[in-house]
């Protein structure tokens, strides 16, 4: 089965974003633009986590599906997280998509990052946790966890941000540069543009479109 997916979305609790979205209207503007695959977005937010467990239903290979639903349409369970720490006496911000294969992984991540956030507050939490801290949290719950870099190049909160990213993958990520897969593009570049780079060899280029 081919997949057409955008993995990196948010729901009705992320800021500036409409209050109509919920997964039901998620699925059916998902196939008129020819979607199959979507991610669920901003499953940290503890009343968008409540609607995922009452309507999604879980395939056993990751893949979840609308309760009552036939159609060959799914979702992945996802969220976008914002870091904001100090590295070497500066302020990095960087945005990850974040992938778990399954509720009770992301029940677990939910509770341990309910100690340095309120999750209420916005689909997209802001945490203090530096890259190698975060990815050390999530991989120590599932070493499932996909972690993909978000919008790389964004001057702001991005992996490579000219304001307030990082030079180097290895310095980013030190240890856990081996569980990068993936890189995202967003609207500031484009794959050609990361193919000049050397270090993103081996790494996957995926676009997303808030579809």
């Amino acid at each position: 089965m081919i997949f057409y997916s955008d993995l990196h979305l948010h729901s009705k609790y992320s800021r500036a974003c409409s209050k109509n979205i919920d997964l039901n209207n998620l699925a059916y503007w998902a196939k008129i633009k020819g979607l199959n695959l979507l991610a669920t977005g901003d499953f940290t937010h503890p009343l968008w986590f409540a609607e995922i467990k009452e309507k999604l239903v879980d395939n056993g290979f990751g893949f979840f599906r609308l309760e009552n639903s036939k159609d060959n349409f799914y979702f992945l369970l996802s969220c976008e997280i914002s870091l904001i720490f100090s590295y070497q006496g500066e302020v990095k911000r960087v945005h990850l998509i974040l992938l778990l294969p399954d509720l009770a992984s992301v029940e677990k991540l939910n509770k341990k990052l309910a100690n340095y956030t309120n999750l209420m507050s916005d689909g997209r939490p802001t945490l203090g946790l530096s890259l190698i801290d975060f990815s050390k949290l999530v991989l120590d719950i599932n070493e499932r966890a996909i972690i993909i870099p978000a919008h790389i190049w964004t001057p702001w909160f991005s992996l490579f941000g000219s304001m307030s990213g990082f030079d180097s993958l290895d310095e980013a990520f030190g240890e856990y540069k081996k569980y990068i897969y993936a890189v995202e593009t967003g609207l500031s570049s484009d794959p050609p543009m990361n193919w000049r780079l050397s270090q993103l060899d081996g790494l996957q280029i995926v676009s997303f479109s808030d579809s």
